[in-house]
């Protein structure tokens, strides 16, 4: 069998959604702190501070929060008390992952736009990580099939 057979059968087979759709959030989380990690290298790399990114931080914090609920205890049919705890434990990630877009934009805008002293493509690529993380996040939620899992 040839590597391209190969690829494309991994790629294809009827197991590989949860494959595909792990690769491109990690791709797309990836691609989120690499655009963080280039604005902040070179000589105007120190107008990111600390606190610039704990908003990324924040945004992967909201990742692993919302992909530890399972779907089974956000179905409709669950209506246990854990599956509520899972239901309020996955709209706090939520909330936290758009707070840290929210707040992404609010700095791109106030400190960096409004500063004619700092470059304000360090502003968009604060705003770029958060949006990449939540991509990712939400492509690893929506896209996995966990009826393939054994439990």
């Amino acid at each position: 069998m040839a590597l391209q057979d190969n690829v494309k059968e991994w790629f294809t087979s009827e197991t590989s959604r949860n494959k595909n759709s792990s690769l491109v959030a990690g791709l797309l989380f990836f691609t989120g702190w690499w655009i963080l990690i280039d604005a902040m290298s070179g000589e105007s790399g120190r107008q990111i501070t600390t606190g610039h990114v704990f908003i990324g931080i924040f945004g992967t914090l909201s990742l692993f929060m919302v992909n530890t609920v399972k779907n089974s205890h956000i179905s409709e049919d669950n209506t246990s008390e854990r599956a509520r705890l899972a239901k309020i434990w996955l709209l706090v990630g939520f909330v936290i992952g758009f707070a840290s877009i929210i707040a992404a934009i609010w700095v791109m805008i106030d400190n960096f736009i409004n500063n004619e002293k700092k470059d304000s493509s360090k502003g968009v690529a604060l705003l770029l990580q958060n949006v990449f993380i939540l991509f990712g996040s939400l492509v690893y939620k929506f896209g996995r099939n966990e009826e393939d899992w054994n439990e």
